[in-house]
């Protein structure tokens, strides 16, 4: 017999190996149209950035040893182009000789892979513009770093590759900035998992750009010019394009093999093509999901070597190995960041239309006791019908791949929800919990199938009308303090029992804590209660804070310039520079701790230090980079610096003058106002009393929130690109203050234009330029950031002079005010 093979690396090269052990005595030829035939795709990032230093190490086989080897024949840089099926022939041509020649087969192998995609956007063929697929990209990359050394690089497309490059450009000192247009990065995870990656993107000081394109790149000596969608442009010394792959068909469809309906070659169960003869394997290939149930490509390596063996066993022994098809288990680094999924996320199976339920915790990744405990988030997916496993997602920092195997070992089989709460897994304190986040998992959707508690999901409460739930935070208000979901109200857990008067029957409550779980312990304590309305908002106040932050990270360089001397420098940033003062330093190490667990040993070891004295403080809980920042603030103590490395964050304090009762926050002379509403009237009342407050000497602040924000929209807005919820609250309400109707008496809009003409008529100034005059009397106008990013309302919509803020901003003027308004 005589086996030919198109394509080595992980498909093409399993194959061949496989098909000398089984067959000794056959004719085996593997032809690869590049140099190398086995290597670590996979590892190229890591070469590049450094972390693998020598290039050997990328080599698992030379064609040599791998010839060698396995007795079989490896033809290097010579290119199949067209194969004859009639006659069982192929055309190869010879890239060192220039020679064309045929060679026939018994059975044919295709593992051609796939080839990056290159949109046709002008300029996209720069020589400064490069792709990573293959040992000749890295090097190409890896010799241009080397010899001219560049500062800035953009990368387009933040998918695995994307990110691993990210961290790695970064790693060699190099300023990195993603293009995505995609809302999040990493497609494969749901939103609110995706939301963690881009928080830690933050902190390494990565810019990104989401839900924006290039539309073209323009050189301009040695510096790539990118221009964007959103009209921003950006400059690069070079970029990496890592917008996506597709299936190498070529040579399937100039051979009429059938082509499957996401633009792979067809392959049947025995990873056969339509023709008998001709097996196909890899990238190249598209197969029936086994969850969904439609047909796809799988890039990855892990699948592309199974089914090189299931094919040269059933080429050898008959078609009796049967494919299963691949759940799409994957892993990446993303600087200290594990992220791994298998199976299908949610937004896929909304998609399809299967039913499923999902949940979101945040366990250690061993016992909080055991030094060393790092937080991680997990998203399962599943069945409403008997709990079958459909996916899981898991963001952290430590042990989250053997989570992830275990989940898609189970996935793949067929498990259920109550297979994860009966799995016995090993445990020691150092490795994990004697209850693993696994099991967790399991419990909390076994709660929910069993009826023991109901889930809401963050997008539910965004989404909902304004009354449509009764919010309770259940936390201490300590922690409410630091932050909690506007129009919340506070009844810590340890007092619900007390006050279940305050609690409406007849209204859906929704309890949401730091993570979940005692908002679980008050939500049995008040279903024993007769309540049924009563819902646990997954993830707890965690993933809410996550996804209602800022999610993109953009123009963080616009302040950089290369001077004459060729040095990059930052300009417009204030160089702060502090006496250096002879201090006690206190070191606190809280990793493992939870929210509020880190922010309240800070407030216990603050109250034993004097002025001047400071705290160098060590957590585990992402959380604590931002509460340390508002406690900071609320608190009188100075935050010197806050940084992260590996998970931990690192926040140094020094501890403040002691607020004496004039500066308290219940004596200060200021005035805040939160407008809420869209009003005109409701508005001129805001600026009314916004005014006679400055005019008064009070510093004055007035905090935009949800409708309240079209009051600070421009009457001549630029085009923002917007998401389809964003476009449907642009359509609702009002584009411009100009537009804002009558709380009463309206009339559809007859009413607002009476109260104009009669405001007009007593010399009494216009809502616009009220707003305009408040600002000139020093009045802070502050626009709710997370109100902003749910109704789709962008900074470049709202006036000059609007500045954008959060709650730790609304509590700051708050805690210095004796005036505070709701409006």
């Amino acid at each position: 017999m005589k086996y030919l093979i198109i394509g080595g690396v992980a498909g093409g090269a399993t194959t061949a190996a496989r098909l000398r052990r089984l067959d000794e005595k056959a004719e085996i030829i593997l032809f690869e149209r590049g140099k190398y035939i086995s290597y670590a795709n996979c590892g190229l990032p890591y070469y590049i950035g450094g972390t693998i230093s020598d290039r050997e190490m990328l080599f698992v086989q030379t064609p040599e040893s791998f010839g060698t080897m396995f007795n079989l024949e490896v033809r290097v840089e010579q290119e199949v182009t067209a194969i004859d099926r009639d006659s069982k022939q192929v055309t190869v041509l010879n890239h060192r000789t220039g020679e064309e020649y045929k060679e026939s087969y018994d059975k044919l192998v295709l593992s051609p892979g796939a080839e990056p995609i290159r949109p046709p956007i002008p300029g996209i063929n720069d020589e400064r513009i490069f792709t990573l697929r293959s040992v000749d990209d890295t090097d190409t990359i890896y010799e241009f770093i080397e010899e001219n050394k560049p500062r800035r690089a953009v990368i387009v497309g933040a998918g695995f590759i994307g990110l691993e490059m990210a961290e790695n450009l970064h790693q060699r000192g190099l300023k990195v900035t993603i293009v995505e247009l995609a809302p999040q990065v990493m497609n494969v995870l749901d939103f609110e998992m995706a939301a963690e990656v881009h928080q830690h993107l933050k902190t390494k000081n990565v810019a990104f750009f989401l839900g924006d394109a290039v539309t073209a790149f323009t050189r301009e000596g040695n510096t790539v010019k990118l221009s964007l969608k959103s009209g921003r442009t950006i400059n690069a010394d070079f970029v990496l394009l890592s917008i996506g792959v597709r299936p190498d068909t070529t040579l399937a469809k100039q051979a009429n093999l059938e082509i499957g309906e996401r633009g792979g070659i067809k392959v049947n169960k025995y990873l056969q093509t339509s023709d008998p003869d001709i097996y196909a394997v890899g990238d190249a290939i598209e197969f029936r999901n086994p969850i969904t149930g439609k047909s796809g490509p799988t890039y990855l390596a892990g699948p592309a070597n199974k089914q090189g063996r299931i094919a040269a066993n059933n080429i050898v022994e008959g078609n009796k190995y049967e494919y299963k098809g691949a759940i799409a288990t994957a892993i990446a680094k993303v600087f200290d960041l594990t992220v791994a999924s298998t199976g299908m996320p949610e937004k896929v199976l909304k998609a399809e239309d299967i039913p499923y339920q999902s949940i979101i915790i945040h366990p250690g990744s061993h016992a909080g006791y055991y030094p060393g405990a790092m937080p991680m988030t997990l998203k399962l997916v599943f069945s409403p019908a008997g709990g079958k496993i459909l996916g899981a997602q898991i963001v952290g920092y430590d042990g989250v791949d053997k989570r992830i195997d275990t989940i898609a070992a189970l996935l793949q089989k067929g498990g259920t929800i109550y297979d994860l709460t009966e799995l016995e897994h090993a445990y020691a304190p150092p490795f994990s919990s004697a209850k693993d986040p696994v099991n967790m998992a399991g419990f909390v959707a076994q709660n929910i199938l069993e009826g023991k508690s109901r889930h809401i999901q963050w997008y539910d409460i965004l989404e909902a009308p304004i009354g449509e739930y009764f919010l309770i935070d259940v936390r201490t208000p300590e922690e409410n303090a630091l932050g909690t979901i506007e129009g919340s109200v506070n009844i810590p857990v340890q007092e619900i029992r007390n006050r279940l008067d305050e609690i409406p029957r007849d209204k859906k409550v929704v309890l949401f804590c730091g993570v979940g779980l005692r908002a679980y312990i008050a939500e049995r304590i008040l279903r024993q209660n007769g309540y049924t309305e009563i819902y646990n908002l997954s993830g707890g106040y965690k993933t809410f804070m996550h996804m209602t932050q800022k999610q993109s990270n953009e123009d963080i360089f616009e302040g950089d310039v290369i001077e004459k001397d060729d040095i990059l420098y930052q300009r417009g940033t204030a160089q702060q520079q502090q006496a250096v003062f002879e201090k006690r330093t206190v070191e606190v190490d809280s990793c493992g701790l939870q929210c509020p667990g880190p922010i309240m040993r800070l407030k216990k070891e603050i109250e034993k230090l004097s002025p001047g004295d400071r705290i160098v403080q060590k957590a585990s809980d992402p959380g604590f980079a931002r509460d340390v920042e508002s406690w900071c603030k609320l608190t009188g103590n100075l935050l010197i610096g806050v940084e992260t490395e590996k998970g931990i964050i690192t926040a140094t304090i020094e501890k403040g003058i002691p607020q004496n009762a004039e500066n308290s926050q219940s004596g200060g002379d200021g005035a805040t106002i939160i407008c809420f509403s869209d009003a005109l009237d409701k508005a001129l009342a805001a600026l009314v009393l916004a005014q006679g407050a400055a005019s008064a000497g009070k510093k004055t602040t007035m905090f935009f929130t949800f409708w309240g924000l079209s009051i600070l929209k421009k009457q001549k807005k630029p085009r923002v690109k917007k998401d389809l919820m964003g476009r449907m609250f642009s359509w609702m309400l009002p584009s411009h203050s100009k537009k804002l109707a009558l709380s009463k008496m309206n009339f559809g809009g007859i009413g607002a234009g009476m109260m104009r003409s009669r405001m007009k008529k007593k010399n009494v100034e216009a809502l616009e330029e009220m707003l305009d005059n408040a600002i000139k009397a020093g009045v802070r106008i502050v626009a709710c950031q997370m109100s902003m990013d749910v109704m789709g309302v962008t900074k470049e919509e709202l006036i000059d002079g609007a500045e954008i803020g959060g709650v730790a901003t609304y509590m700051e003027a708050a805690s210095k005010s004796n005036v505070n308004l709701f409006i």
